[in-house]
């Protein structure tokens, strides 16, 4: 950091007419509008401009927090410890990083008022506006020593480089928010700071279309191209460029192309799947209302409506496809109801053999409740009452749903002409958001883990990955849609999603079309990682595992074996992951299912069929797998991001070894 921008900082504790104090930055925080975003304009106008965005970027995160009831402390985590006094405030501090003492790497806010820093005298003599020098406690009141003890607790808030490594990081970038290790590309990955991202993704993005449209979103903010497959690539691809698209709102491909890259080269891959298990609405859901309740006609997606589906609260949303009126043409919106709308209650234990849920009928005993008929039983009774909706007209798609749920998700949408819906596809979800738990909160407890826990690490390993000005090849990450249900739709693995998008990577930098031959030399130079969640060992059912097979929450990734062809792993694959994994000092567990138990499928042997590539499965343990709720450990994210993103850093470097 030079010099000239350390004398620029102003004071954050003093209120000009050009310049907020702190206090104002945190009531802008609570505010929710874009103020905060502009007070980062103010207080830092020297920033390098990697810094200036990574805290834009912190901050208009903030702001949409704000705005959309979502209330949170500014408060992201620096790159590296630091040990440094701050600027004194009494909302945000400045820390240092490299300083040799302090109270606590942990702290949010200034441990000091400003005049109590005035009055010991922490202030740089050489710029008063910053202070970097430690108070010792015995110097601080008992107030103060108070504040600081309970401040330390806190996590920190921004960080800087304190004087005495000024010279020799000048041209480094700020400390920027740990959890978006994208900003900090090639660096060491905290795997701690993964956890609230995560858990932030999986609770706000239920369905595969939400999944999907964030992922799009995220890209989009990190400077990749939106394509559309509709359209040529050959004029739009450079060398050097991030792009993504998506198929269906469910499926979305990510790449960057390297920046020497030449037609035939390989490719480092990574496939997962963002679908997961859930109940989807029948076309025509509307039932007769029974014993004064009214019902919703759901089906099951792969294997949903299973026993942990009992007397949960379910959550509505998906994707609606709306006329817009003014132009003709036919939009598509995402919607969720902000409270859950459905439960499938069990029955009491005293109705004895009735209650018997083990095996219970999915068409008949498992059908949602979404609320009270309030006709007369008598009329209910001789079916008088049963007139067909007439919301929209007759003959629209609104007519054959249930009326109080289109109602509800016109007002979702703030649709008034109900004949504009065209069609939706909506699905129930667990609404309870994830969180951290355990006594140390060593795991997250959520719904949807699998899969959308291997596409979250693959896509952010990609923005974290290095940007080296020799790599010649193609990094891209594909997390597709109804894995659960087989993956023969368009949206899948089995379909030419990936493939297609291979061919015109590689035709759009040959100087010819791109034929059998140079694709074929491009899939034999290229490595796919099959990424989805494994089996953590159960401690209460032991016996289920096979010795030396058992991986374990909060260590690494676990690689997926099976003899019967289930799986991609082999020795050679094995051996290079390892290499990876070597490199980026990762830890690798192995998974086997025992001879008495079935192996389940993943995405992995159809694509590397179909390609010819070589491949391995590997990914996240979890435990209660395919129920409505599944444990992981707080640390896996950012494990599974450390080993995705060492694979995109070291591919060319291990591929040299296996040639």
């Amino acid at each position: 950091m030079t010099r000239g921008f350390r004398k620029e900082l102003p004071v954050l504790t003093q209120s000009t007419p050009d310049q907020p104090s702190s206090s104002d930055a945190c009531s802008s925080a609570r505010m929710g509008d874009n103020r905060l975003l502009n007070l980062i304009e103010q207080w830092h106008p020297k920033l390098p401009e990697d810094a200036r965005q990574a805290q834009k970027e912190e901050a208009e995160e903030l702001d949409d927090d704000m705005r959309n009831g979502r209330p949170r402390e500014y408060q992201p985590q620096p790159r590296g410890e630091c040990h440094g006094a701050g600027v004194p405030c009494d909302g945000h501090t400045i820390l240092h990083e490299g300083c040799s003492r302090y109270a606590s790497p942990r702290v949010s806010r200034c441990p000091l008022s400003s005049s109590a820093a005035a009055q010991d005298g922490a202030i740089d003599a050489e710029s008063p506006n910053i202070s970097h020098r430690f108070i010792p406690d015995e110097q601080l009141t008992s107030q103060q020593r108070d504040q600081r003890a309970l401040q330390s607790e806190r996590p920190v808030t921004w960080a800087h480089k304190c004087s005495e490594q000024r010279k020799e990081d000048d041209g480094k970038r700020l400390g920027t928010p740990a959890k978006r290790q994208s900003s900090n590309r090639g660096g060491q990955v905290d795997v701690k700071a993964y956890a609230e991202p995560f858990i932030s993704f999986i609770s706000k993005n239920p369905t595969v279309f939400h999944a999907v449209a964030h992922l799009c979103k995220q890209l989009e903010s990190k400077g990749f191209t939106k394509l559309s497959e509709r359209e040529s690539w050959t004029n739009t691809l450079s060398r050097g460029g991030k792009y993504f698209f998506e198929r269906n709102g469910s499926s979305i491909i990510a790449f960057e192309v390297g920046s020497k890259y030449e037609s035939g080269n390989g490719a480092s891959v990574i496939a997962s799947h963002i679908d997961a298990l859930t109940t989807r609405l029948k076309p025509i859901p509307t039932l007769s209302s029974k014993a004064g309740y009214v019902q919703l006609g759901v089906a099951p997606y792969a294997g949903a409506l299973n026993n942990t589906w009992w007397d949960r609260d379910l959550g509505i949303g998906g994707r609606v496809l709306v006329k817009n009126n003014d132009t003709g043409k036919i939009e598509t919106r995402l919607v969720k109801l902000g409270w859950p709308i459905a439960r499938i209650p069990t029955l009491a234990p005293h109705f004895g053999a009735a209650a018997n849920l083990s095996n219970p009928n999915k068409e008949t005993q498992m059908v949602p409740i979404i609320g009270l008929d309030h006709t007369d039983p008598s009329r209910q009774a001789s079916n008088e009452h049963r007139n067909p909706s007439v919301l929209g007209g007759a003959g629209t798609f609104a007519a054959t749903q249930p009326e109080r749920l289109v109602k509800a998700i016109a007002g979702e949408l703030s649709i008034q002409d109900y004949s504009t819906i065209v069609n939706w596809e909506l699905e129930l979800f667990d609404t309870q958001p994830a969180q951290l738990g355990g006594l140390e909160k060593e795991f997250i407890f959520a719904g949807r883990v699998d899969d959308k826990l291997c596409s979250f690490a693959a896509i952010e390993a990609l923005l974290a990955s290095s940007q080296s000005e020799d790599s010649s090849t193609i990094k891209i990450v594909g997390c597709f849609d109804d894995e659960e249900i087989g993956s023969l739709l368009r949206q899948g693995a089995h379909s030419n999603l990936l493939p297609s998008a291979l061919e015109r990577i590689c035709e759009a930098f040959s100087e010819k079309s791109c034929g059998v031959n140079t694709m074929s030399q491009m899939y034999a130079n290229s490595f796919l990682i099959s990424a989805d969640v494994s089996h953590a060992v159960n401690p209460n059912f032991l016996d289920a595992y096979l010795e030396n097979h058992s991986p374990r929450l909060n260590t690494g990734i676990a690689v997926q074996a099976d003899p019967n062809g289930h799986t991609t792993t082999d020795s050679i694959s094995t051996a290079f992951l390892q290499r990876i994994a070597d490199k980026c000092e990762a830890t690798l567990q192995v998974f086997q299912i025992r001879n008495d138990s079935r192996s389940g499928g993943t995405v992995g042997p159809m694509l590397s069929s179909a390609m010819g590539m070589r491949a391995i499965d590997a990914g996240v343990a979890q435990l209660s797998m395919h129920s409505i709720r599944a444990t992981i450990g707080s640390l896996d994210p950012g494990l599974g991001v450390k080993l995705f993103k060492g694979f995109f850093d070291h591919f060319e470097e291990v591929d040299a070894e296996f040639r």
